[in-house]
Formats: structure tokens, sequence, C-alpha cells
């Protein structure tokens, strides 16, 4: 039966309240507060419940007792022309219309998958009321998707404001990650599919964003009947419209916990990262097992823990993206492992540029060793000219693609789905490397240079220098 009581809580409204602009929020941040909130109210709960019945709370499902191994190819399994390496597209975003130009054109030089939401983040609310769409913003959007030559991939979140018992006709911004009320459901799913009718050119969908809306308080826990109730929606609307439609879920956020810390029960899935929180891990379990359909599994979340004040070595947390998506080809191996976003750094920062950039390419062969089919840059950007860190091109009229893209290109064109690996190692163990026969990516996770030998080769690298090398 669905949870009620759910999207009532003004506490909760705050939790997912966006604080940067009237579309962006603050990814950091949100994930830790995600974790926290229901965690120091329920721990007393989940005492109790495990002491009595020897049961955790809301678990729906056995644990993954035999994750997948470490993938040959890329993609494990993934289907050829599978969309991969991309990044989704926020508030302040390179637009056909008014640029930056040359960011334009180094985009189309080098395709890759493009994600949009349907509402929020640069995209205004496509139903103000029921049966009246306003498609203006996101035709802008995919128009500028088109342009570039990207493959379009579309983020079913949010809901207008009178599916969420707001008012019809109004937009309330703050109210934005709200989940749609459980009357409301139908009503989302016909969006859904009207979105679907309107871009036949879109085939890949992922149903919400983050749970949004569907943490459940008394019971310490997320509202996985409810978001799996609305998923099984969609997921029947969208292959009404197009049986081809390529639709995954529950696109739930990755919270894990630093050694010795816990939130909630004890966990299944450790590492030298943490572990990671239970409840999170019951939630796409109970999807797994009582969704319609889904052709792939979505999820995202960030390599460091919730607990802000513990700093992980920057390398060693990455490899919890690889333990999390061989647990999740465990849990279903014919469904391609989707990582809808994912971050690295920690806030605040001090990272230098060539830091950001080794962390995000060694984040990328985690991604990869560990089986993961596609794997989304959530897109930092700002309307300053100046300095913008992590972002994917420079925000002044003449601005152009950073090595960050550089990077998510290079990924695309070198190691789409399907590609064969070959075990190629270095002679130093901070310098990491992905190879197959006709190019690798080495990087070096040290802040000081590296001569390592790779390939029977010696390899001179500055301080976390990242290297495309031919082979």
């Amino acid at each position: 039966m669905d949870v009620q009581s759910r999207t009532r809580d003004t506490s909760r409204s705050a939790l997912f309240r966006t604080r940067q602009g009237r579309h962006g929020r603050p990814p950091r941040q949100r994930l830790f507060l995600v974790a926290l909130v229901g965690a120091l109210a329920g721990v007393l709960t989940s005492a109790i419940v495990l002491g009595v019945s020897g049961r955790r709370p809301g678990s729906g499902a056995g644990t993954v007792d035999s994750p997948a191994g470490t993938a040959a190819r890329v993609g494990a399994g993934a289907p050829e022309g599978w969309p991969s390496w991309g990044f989704t597209h926020t508030q302040n975003s390179v637009d056909v219309r008014q640029g930056p130009q040359r960011a334009l054109a180094d985009l189309s030089g080098g395709p890759v998958v493009q994600v949009t939401p349907i509402m929020g983040w640069g995209v205004d609310n496509p139903q103000p009321r029921p049966g009246e769409y306003n498609w203006a913003s996101l035709d802008r959007r995919m128009e500028t998707i088109r342009a570039t030559k990207g493959t379009p991939v579309v983020t079913l979140c949010c809901a207008p404001d009178w599916m969420k018992g707001g008012p019809a006709g109004e937009t309330d911004w703050s109210r934005l990650e709200l989940a749609v009320e459980p009357e409301f459901f139908d009503a989302f799913a016909e969006m859904s599919a009207a979105v679907a009718k309107r871009y036949p050119q879109v085939k890949y969908y992922t149903v919400w964003n983050e749970f949004k809306g569907f943490w459940y308080p008394p019971g310490n826990r997320w509202d996985y009947e409810g978001y799996t109730r609305l998923y099984n929606k969609v997921y029947t609307a969208l292959k009404k419209v197009d049986k081809d439609i390529r639709v995954g879920g529950p696109y739930m956020v990755m919270n894990s916990n630093a050694p010795g810390r816990q939130y909630g029960p004890p966990s299944e899935l450790k590492g030298s990262w943490g572990s990671m929180d239970q409840r999170n891990l019951d939630a796409v379990k109970y999807w797994a097992k009582h969704k319609k359909g889904a052709d792939f599994i979505a999820i995202d979340g960030h390599s460091q823990p919730v607990q802000r004040e513990v700093k992980l070595n920057d390398f060693q947390a990455l490899t919890k993206f690889s333990d999390v998506t061989r647990w999740l080809r465990g849990l279903d191996k014919d469904l391609p492992v989707w990582w809808a976003e994912w971050y690295v750094e920690p806030v605040p920062s001090d990272w230098t540029n060539e830091r950001r950039a080794a962390v995000h390419t060694a984040a990328m062969i985690e991604f990869v060793r560990g089986g993961a089919a596609s794997a989304f840059y959530w897109s930092p950007q700002t309307t300053m000219s100046g300095d913008c860190a992590g972002c994917l091109w420079s925000g002044s009229a003449a601005g152009g693609a950073t090595p960050t893209l550089a990077m998510l290109q290079n990924f695309a064109r070198w190691f789409p789905p399907g590609t064969e690996l070959e075990d190629v190692k270095a002679s130093d163990p901070a310098v990491r490397v992905l190879a197959q026969k006709e190019r690798m990516v080495v990087v070096n996770g040290a802040a000081k240079a590296a001569r390592p030998e790779i390939d029977g080769e010696p390899l001179k690298l500055g301080p976390y220098e990242v290297k495309w090398v031919a082979r």
C-alpha cells in the first residue's frame, strides 16, 4: 500500500528546497541532508524494530549475495548504440539562441548524451493547469540538443504545483521538489505520455529524481511503495506511446557513511569508502522486485560520505562507484546500470583545476570498470564570466569547451558500450590506467610528478596530470 502523509511535512519541504536560484540546487548539501533527515529521529525506532523482530524496517527483498565482477567490456551487456557518457543541462546552460557560440561548436564537434528535466533547472512548468501545456522552454532545450547533435534523454521530474496539492495556474519554485500526490499519479503519467508524443526523437526516460518528496519519517524510510506505483503508471503510459521507448528508475541517491559511522540500520554493502545507507538499498530492491518493467536501473550519488567533516582520500573514495555498480549488476544482471548524476568534490573545496580533472577522469574509469553503461555529469554553470569550477564551457560570450567537456567527449569516442577492455597497469600504484586496443587514458593520482612504466614504456606525468595515449 502507499504510504500517505508524505508531502504535507513543511520541514521536508525545506529539506528539498532549492537554494541556488529558482531551479538550481547545491548537490553536496542536499545529499547530506537527505541522509540526515529521519536518521536522527529514527535511530531509536530502527533499534526497537531490530531488537524485537530481527527485521530491518522496510526491507523488501533479500540481500545481493554475489555482486558482479569487474567488467571486461564497457557497458556490461548494454546494446549497441546505448547512450553512455554525457551531461545534464541545468539552470544556466548552453543555449542554441544565446550561445556561447564557440561552446555550441565545440559541443557539436564531439556529440555526447544530453539530459534535461521536464520542469526546473532551466525549464518552465510544462502544464500550469490541467489540460493546458506550455512547451516553449522545453522546446528550446530540445532545439539546443538537436543542434549540437546530442543524444536526448529526459528526466521526468518535476511536477506542476496542482499535482502536489497547490493551486492550478501558479508555480511556487520553492516547492519544486515535492512529490506528486497519489491522487495525481495518473495525471503525471498522462503528462509524461504527452512529453513522449511531442518529442518522438527521445527514446530514453528516467522516472522522477532522487525520490524527491518520497521520504516517510514515521517509518524512518523511503515511501518506495508510492514511488513504485508512480513509476509503474509512467512506464505503462510511455510504452503505450512507443514500445521502443526505454524507461528506467528508481533514480535513488546512493548516500554512504564514512568508515566507522552509521545512520539507520546496518548495511549490506561496504568498502574502504565506508558503507551504504541500507534504507536506500531497500528502496532500490523494492522497486526492482515490484516494478512493472524496466530497461535500465538508474541511481546517483557522491563519492564522499555524508559526514562532510570526514575527508576520505579523493581516489580511494571513488571505488564506491564501482562497488555500487557491481552490486546493482548483481541485483539484476539484465539491466544496464545508469548513473544519472555523480559528484566527487567536497564542499567547500580547495581543489585546483588539475586535481579536479584527475579525480573526474578517475571516477569515469571506476564507472567503466564496475560495468556501468551510462554516467551523466551534473553540469555546473554560472552566469558570471569568471572562473566556474568544473564547468563544461566558459560562461563568457566567446567561451568554448573546457577540459571537463573534452574528457566526456573522449570517453564517448574511445569507450562506448561494447568496447573490449585490456588489462594494462602502471608500475606506480598512484597512477590509474584504462585501456582498449587503440587508446588508453592515464591519470596521475598524486600531487607530485610521476614516471611510471606502462605498456613497457616510461611515461612522464606531472602532478595530477591526465593523458590520452595512442597504443
